[in-house]
């Protein structure tokens, strides 16, 4: 049996009812993917994803790669290999690609949906398939031999990684030490250490090309300090001849080392070395200095990916746990407890265990409808950009923007808290290996890490997406949570709700307001930045809560128009429960943004005047 458990019904609840994706496929750039081709296709993905491509997770963990210092290779368990085979040969991962590189024509929306099953029955799986999507930026980016390697890159199902960390520089990339050399031939010249780089060695495939960022060395203008000062460059594993696709000599590029870890052990976390027993030749992409913008297009991408990946896993932890907490009986019901001979019942009776669920399903659903708020925007900008009228591509761009570092920080953050309370419905059984939550707890941890972690997440909410773009989306978005508040939607059901959620509105701007008096503040008196820092992550936090709730609401308000419209008799219980989930999370947890805005509030300078050995 699978371990995994997917929610179908709710990703085509979210897809084609509350965010409308049924207008937008079929039209402009998404002609050849029509609501009834995208349906039926995550029927085929769901079906994959629950069996083939699943049944290796639980044992690639208990026998992960297995790396060889000698050859500095990796070997792959053979059914990971098998479940790897399996999703190529579906060719579902064409879902990311454009049409002039055999793509199916799918909206960003449908792709994340279509990803959450993926990353849900095997994350390492989809990590190792970032060779296409990688090739779809080079394709974007790159000169025509760099086009031509993108080609090569789908033909032949090579892999790719991003290469950004190392050892010393950690998340600070601006002072990454790896240096580039140009080469008389136009070619570069890599040299450097980077390390904690993901799928950067394994036997799945015939060739990885990495896309690399270094510091050019010797040529005007470039090469300086920071980020600014990195360039990005394709460095291939192995060379390959551009007219015929043939494999040559080996690059000298190799991993080094092949991290120990606490969880997702079958995706290979190397260390990479570029130019120590021979050169590491590589390609400037885009013949343009132009490296962290460039590896911002990958970045944005990998953070929607992180994001989705945290939900997903939440989900099947979630749903795991409430299949567990409808067949386990044990304990008398509490009203019965003083009755020593009263029947036992089965552990969803029991109030505590159903508050656990209640939060787990309303912040999977809430988190799953960020997501596909997030895509709908990116929908829209692919639309601007290909002739669309009517969408304003401008703020398009800025509400993305925004919302990444709340799916990838918020997304992550809650996933793995409340994978705890999943594993919890088990009881002391959750703790074991009978059961796959330990593993997804596991799993999900890397997640608040990879790809900047939260901390970095909410500097950059708040820095980036709001004091840099002049507070315009964070703006735009307030004022779409207004409609819903001075909404009448819900045949009055959901008046209390929306006066709660007009209140949790009123904290988190009071809360913007105040970073934003100390940020301005610390023109003067540089120190009160540090109060800033001090609250970046709340904000961050606090916001995602926010926006959870509205979401959640929306939903119900489509949920009760179902419900009114005579809804099929097994809709009933899903359509119910989407009032309720959005009823229970605005009464249990916006109350709680009060108390986040009073401490944000009270906020000194104390704990950073401590001193450290004090700590």
């Amino acid at each position: 049996m699978s371990h995994y458990r997917s929610n179908l019904r709710d990703l085509e609840f979210n897809l084609f009812e509350v965010f409308g994706a049924n207008e937008r496929l079929g039209t402009g750039p998404f002609t050849e993917m029509d609501p009834d081709t995208a349906r039926g296709a995550l029927a085929e993905i769901d079906r994959l994803s629950c069996g083939p491509l699943a049944e290796s997770y639980l044992s690639s963990d208990r026998n992960p790669p297995v790396y060889d210092p000698a050859t500095k290779t990796v070997t792959m368990p053979e059914d990971f290999k098998k479940s790897y085979r399996a999703l190529m040969d579906s060719e579902w991962w064409r879902l990311d690609l454009p049409d002039e590189l055999g793509g199916a024509g799918s909206s960003p929306s449908l792709r994340w949906a279509a990803a959450e099953l993926f990353l849900g029955s095997n994350p390492g799986a989809f990590l190792y398939m970032s060779g296409p999507g990688f090739a779809s930026i080079l394709n974007r980016l790159g000169t025509d031999d760099q086009k031509r390697w993108a080609e090569l890159m789908i033909s032949e199902e090579w892999g790719a990684t991003m290469v950004l960390t190392e050892p010393d520089a950690g998340s600070d990339v601006g002072a990454g030490r790896t240096k580039a050399f140009e080469n008389e031939d136009g070619t570069w010249r890599i040299e450097g250490v980077k390390r904690f780089i993901t799928s950067a060695e394994h036997d799945l495939t015939d060739n990885i090309v990495h896309l690399v960022l270094a510091r050019p060395v010797g040529v005007d203008g470039v090469g300086g300090p920071g980020t600014k000062g990195l360039s990005l460059f394709l460095v291939p594993k192995f060379h390959v001849d551009l007219a015929t696709g043939e494999l040559g000599e080996r690059n000298g590029v190799y991993a080094t080392n092949v991290e120990k870890k606490m969880g997702l052990k079958v995706s290979t976390t190397c260390e990479l070395t570029f130019g120590d027993q021979e050169p590491a030749v590589g390609w400037l992409v885009g013949d343009v200095h132009d490296g962290i913008a460039q590896m911002f297009q990958v970045i944005e991408y990998a953070r929607m990916m992180v994001g989705t990946k945290a939900i997903a896993q939440l989900s099947a932890g979630y749903l795991a746990a409430l299949d567990y907490a409808k067949t386990r009986v044990q304990g008398a019901d509490l009203t019965e407890m003083l009755d020593k001979a009263a029947p036992r019942v089965e552990i969803i009776n029991h109030p505590d265990v159903r508050r656990g669920l209640m939060l787990q399903k309303s912040y999977v659903e809430g988190m799953r409808a960020l997501i596909h708020y997030t895509a709908a925007w990116q929908d829209k900008i692919l639309m601007a950009q290909n002739g669309v009228e009517g969408i304003d591509l401008d703020m398009a761009e800025r509400m993305n923007d925004l919302l990444l570092p709340i799916v990838k920080g918020v997304g992550s953050e809650r996933s793995y808290e409340l994978l705890a309370t999943s594993l919890q419905t088990f009881g002391g059984s959750g703790y074991l290996q009978d059961y796959p939550v330990e593993q997804y707890i596991r799993d999900a941890k890397i997640d608040t890490l990879y790809e900047g972690t939260t901390a970095i997440q909410g500097l950059d909410f708040f820095f980036r997406k709001m004091v840099r773009d002049q507070f315009k989306s964070i703006f735009y978005l307030a004022a779409q949570i207004t409609e819903t508040v001075k909404g009448e939607a819900g045949n009055g059901q959901l008046s209390a709700e929306r006066e709660m959620l007009g209140k949790a509105l009123e904290e988190v701007q009071a809360m913007v307001g105040a970073l934003g008096q100390w940020a301005l503040a610390s023109q003067e008196n540089i120190s009160e930045v540090y109060k800033v820092g001090l609250n970046t992550t709340r904000l961050l936090m606090a916001t995602g809560d926010l926006v959870i709730a509205w979401l959640l609401l929306k939903q119900a308000e489509v949920a009760i128009a179902a419900l009114d419209s005579a809804a099929s008799d097994r809709d009933v219980p899903f359509y119910q429960g989407k009032v309720a989930t959005a009823k229970w999370f605005a009464r249990n947890r916006l109350p709680l943004l009060a108390a986040e805005r009073a401490i944000l509030e009270s906020t000194d300078d104390a704990l950073m005047e401590l001193a450290d050995e004090s700590f």
